[in-house]
This record gives structure tokens, C-alpha cells and sequence, in this order.
């Protein structure tokens, strides 16, 4: 009985992430505008500010090198919104009643989702990945694994929280709003545009509490190996820090869809 419980939510969460992965490479103008958003940010940034930003902590390198990890964090941060997003479409659509309604626990909807936007992160970042050598940034093989999963541990934790914002959202504009307020400030403030060395005291406070900018230098620290002197939190404290709000925020994702639950059938 346990077992048949098991496999039914896995083969449950594995077709709602394989929806959302055939979902996204069919719409056209999500795969454009998660990718190109950050790249223009990427280059308009890089090229305003080159000339009076020198990245210390990176070994001295130009503002598209400082950038680049914040990018790769902007991909994943669109990425959790707009597969997030599906959920508040699908019930107004009604499949996600469907989905409630079926023998599929909690967990399975959640790690559908969840795991969906996960892979599509890592996905768009293999693709920016192949940016790096443009900026003098060489990984092999084995460093480029190391990113991505680095970005498989980010996205898992902020696509987790889209999906409780969005389990509990009635409309597509309520949601933007409420990522507007929060993720983005998560983003701004997670080291991707300023090292918190330079922030004023407040806001180098409110870094430190964010766990974004954890995520943040989990990226760094896999893009730039070995390097001591990189101004981000230490290594072990920041996978450490990544992982816990990971499992927090599927935790709370789970308990929103188990709360939302009858409600919905």
C-alpha cells in the first residue's frame, strides 16, 4: 500500500514536470524574455558602469565579470516567477482542480512544480554558461556541473516560494505585484549589482540577512574556484544557508498546497 502510494506520487510529480517543461519550450516568447531580459540588463550594466567599477573581489575584473553571477541568479529569480505563474492559469483553467481531485498527495503537486522551474533554471543557465568564455570566465567540464548545481539549489528554494505566493494568489496581477515587492528586492540586494562590503551599514545588514545573497555566492564561489579573497560569504556557510531555505521553502509550499487543498475540490 505504502509502495503504491510512493510510486503514484512519483509518476504524479514527474507528468506535471514534464508539462511544465513542454509548456515552456512551446511558448516561444517565455524563452525570449527569460533569457534576453537578464542578458540586456547584463550588457547595459556591464558597459554603463565598466568604467568607474572595478571588481576587486574577482580578481579585478570588469563589471560584466562581477555581473555575470548576478545574471545567472536573474535567470533563476524569472524563472521561478513565470513557472510559478502556470499555477494561478491552471486553476483558472481548471486542470489543477483535476489535479487535486486525483489520488496524488501534496508532496507530488509541489515537486512537480517545484522540480519543473528547477529544471527549466538550469536549462537557460547551461545556455548563459556559454557567455562565460566572452569575459574570459574557462570552466570544463567539471566546473560547468558544478554550476548548475549551483543553480539547481538556488532555483529549488525560490521556486518553492513562488509556488506558495502563488497557491495563495487569485489573480496573475495580484502575484506580479507581490514578487515585485519581494523577489525583486531579494535580487537587488543579494551582492548580483553591489558587494555588500561597499553597501552602507543598513543595507549591508539586510544583505547578510537575506538568504538570496547566500545563493548569490554559492554561484560565485562555482564560477570562480579557489579564489580566497572573492568578497562573498564563505563557501560552507552559503551551501549551508542555501540548502536550509531550500527545504524551508518546501516545507512551506507543501503546507500552503495542503491548507488550499479543500478549498479547491
Amino acid at each position: 500500500m505504502k509502495e503504491s502510494y510512493l510510486r503514484s506520487g512519483v509518476l504524479a510529480a514527474w507528468t506535471l514536470l514534464e508539462r511544465e517543461v513542454v509548456r515552456f519550450l512551446r511558448q516561444r516568447n517565455r524563452v525570449i524574455g527569460a533569457l534576453a531580459t537578464p542578458v540586456i540588463f547584463w550588457l547595459m550594466l556591464g558597459h554603463g558602469m565598466g568604467s568607474s567599477f572595478r571588481a576587486e573581489g574577482q580578481g579585478g575584473g570588469d563589471y560584466l565579470e562581477y555581473f555575470f553571477p548576478g545574471m545567472i541568479l536573474l535567470v533563476v529569480l524569472f524563472t521561478s516567477i513565470f513557472s510559478t505563474i502556470s499555477i494561478i492559469e491552471d486553476r483558472r483553467e481548471g486542470f489543477m482542480q483535476g489535479v487535486l481531485a486525483s489520488p496524488a498527495p501534496e508532496w507530488a503537486i509541489v515537486m512537480g512544480k517545484v522540480f519543473g522551474g528547477t529544471v527549466l533554471s538550469v536549462l537557460q543557465a547551461g545556455l548563459l554558461l556559454c557567455l562565460a568564455p566572452l569575459i574570459g570566465i574557462r570552466m570544463g567540464v567539471q566546473g560547468s556541473v558544478l554550476v548548475l548545481g549551483a543553480v539547481a539549489i538556488v532555483a529549488l528554494g525560490l521556486t518553492a516560494l513562488g509556488h506558495a505566493l502563488a497557491w495563495r494568489s487569485d489573480s496573475v496581477q495580484g502575484y506580479h505585484a507581490i514578487m515585485n515587492v519581494l523577489l525583486m528586492p531579494l535580487w537587488l540586494l543579494s551582492g548580483a549589482l553591489f558587494p555588500a562590503d561597499g553597501a552602507a551599514g543598513w543595507v549591508k545588514w539586510v544583505m547578510v540577512l537575506n538568504p538570496v545573497h547566500y545563493g548569490h555566492a554559492v554561484l560565485v564561489h562555482a564560477l570562480y574556484p579557489g579564489m580566497d579573497h572573492v568578497k562573498v560569504a564563505c563557501g560552507p556557510l552559503s551551501v549551508a544557508v542555501v540548502f536550509a531555505f531550500a527545504a524551508l521553502m518546501l516545507g512551506l509550499a507543501i503546507l500552503a498546497t495542503r491548507d488550499r487543498r479543500p478549498l479547491e475540490s
